[in-house]
């Protein structure tokens, strides 16, 4: 998918220029800026409300990062992964009954270790 690797490159973009070691907030703002130069839309810190027994619930679940209202992204700078976050990028994923999402740590020291991509059907 296009949309996928523009994403990637992005991630590969913010880090080269950047290195490790900053905050997520920081990343953020620079990897939807570098999406945002290619004309592929982002938002930024959204929420997800929740469906449960058809009741719909604002309780303060986020994404990070959606492209172009069809790929989520989780943004970490961590010195190691938590499974939980992946768990994570998959409830929303499946929340959003969205496809495909991204767990990408700028603190690692090869971007392409710190990139995760997972796909629900």
């Amino acid at each position: 998918m296009y949309l996928c690797k523009m994403i990637v490159d992005c991630a590969y973009k913010v880090h080269r220029k950047l290195g490790p070691g900053l905050l997520e907030k920081i990343y953020e703002a620079c990897f939807c800026y570098e999406l945002n130069k290619l004309e592929i839309p982002c938002k930024r810190q959204v929420y997800l409300p929740i469906l449960y027994d058809e009741m719909i619930f604002d309780e303060g679940l986020k994404i990070d990062v959606l492209v172009d209202d069809v790929i989520i992204c989780e943004l970490k700078a961590v010195d190691q992964l938590n499974p939980l976050w992946q768990a994570q990028v998959i409830s929303h994923l499946k929340l959003t009954k969205l496809g495909v999402g991204f767990l990408i740590n700028f603190n690692s020291a090869i971007i392409k270790d710190g990139i995760r991509r997972y796909c629900v059907e």
